[in-house]
C-alpha cells in the first residue's frame, strides 16, 4: 500500500503547474483559473477512491487528464468560438526564457489552433508527454495524435512565419 497523499497538499503543490497547462490550452487567464478549480473539485469528490486506485506517481498525470477532459468538455459546450481580450496576461515568472513579445506571439498562434489540436501540442511538446500518453489523455489512437501534431505544427509554422526562427533557434 502506498502512503496516503493529503488532498490539500496535493492541490497546493500542483496548482501553479496545472494553471500553466490550462492557460496554454485555453489562452485565457480567468478560464484557466476556472478549469483548474473545476479539476480540483472533481479530484476532491473522488479523492478517497483515487487514493486506493491511482498510485501517487500517477496522480499528476491523472490530474492533467481531468484538466484536459474538463477543457475539451467546456469547449464543446461553448461552441460560440473565441472572443477577443484587451491584453493577454504574462505567464508567471520563471516559466521560460525569451522575451515577452515572443511568448505572446506563440500564445497567439496557439490560440488559433482548434482546441483538440492545441491540447495535443501543449501536452506533447510543452508538457513532454509521450505520443502514447497524449493518445490516452485525448482518448484516441497514436496515429491520430501524430496526425494532429503534424497538422498543428505545420499550421504554427505558417502562422509564426519569421518569428519561428526567433522562438525556435537551431
Amino acid at each position: 500500500m502506498h502512503e496516503v497523499l493529503d488532498f490539500d497538499e496535493f492541490a497546493s503543490s500542483r496548482a501553479r503547474r496545472l494553471f500553466h497547462v490550462a492557460y496554454l490550452m485555453c489562452g485565457d487567464f480567468h478560464q484557466a483559473q476556472d478549469l483548474v478549480q473545476t479539476t480540483f473539485a472533481k479530484l476532491y469528490a473522488a479523492w478517497a477512491r483515487l487514493q486506493r486506485s491511482v498510485p501517487d506517481t500517477g496522480m499528476d498525470a491523472y490530474a492533467r487528464k481531468v484538466l484536459l477532459r474538463t477543457y475539451l468538455s467546456h469547449r464543446r459546450l461553448r461552441r460560440s468560438g473565441e472572443f477577443a481580450v484587451g491584453a493577454v496576461p504574462d505567464l508567471p515568472a520563471g516559466d521560460g526564457g525569451g522575451s515577452t513579445d515572443l511568448r505572446l506571439t506563440l500564445l497567439s498562434a496557439l490560440r488559433l489552433l482548434p482546441p483538440r489540436n492545441r491540447a495535443a501540442v501543449v501536452l506533447r511538446y510543452l508538457e513532454d508527454y509521450s505520443v502514447e500518453a497524449v493518445a490516452e489523455a485525448l482518448g484516441c489512437s497514436v496515429s491520430a495524435v501524430k496526425s494532429l501534431n503534424t497538422r498543428s505544427l505545420a499550421r504554427l509554422r505558417e502562422l509564426l512565419g519569421e518569428d519561428r526562427e526567433l522562438l525556435f533557434p537551431n
